[in-house]
């Protein structure tokens, strides 16, 4: 499924996630105002690059979806709150997150999210 959103000028992956150092950082196109919190799996934008899709049911008023965004990813990675940080794009749909922890097992993790039951 592509989405029509304007190139963010990264270069083009295989996954929505990449290493930086022993952090892991994560593309994600967030939907707010959903009616569940969930993780749609991936899907390749416009430009050809990966995102994971993630929809929340907070609305994105003073950083709540965010703030949601972050939460969900913490539960459904196994990982402290404080370990997943947004990195880029906090008034928009399309952000970067930074995941700390081991970084090998956090992309075993993320792989798992490829394609959700």
């Amino acid at each position: 499924m592509d989405i029509d959103i304007k190139s963010r000028s990264e270069p083009l992956g295989v996954a929505p996630w990449n290493l930086r150092g022993d952090d892991v950082l994560l593309s994600v196109r967030l939907t707010p105002k959903a009616s569940r919190d969930e993780i749609d799996g991936v899907a390749r934008l416009a430009d050809g690059s990966l995102i994971l899709k993630v929809r929340v049911r907070a609305a994105p008023e003073d950083g709540k979806a965010n703030e949601a965004l972050l939460r969900l990813l913490a539960k459904t990675l196994g990982v402290p709150a404080r370990a997943v940080r947004l990195e880029w794009g906090a008034g928009g749909r399309l952000k970067t997150l930074c995941l700390q922890g081991d970084a090998a097992s956090l992309m075993g993790r993320l792989e798992r999210l490829r394609f959700p039951d």
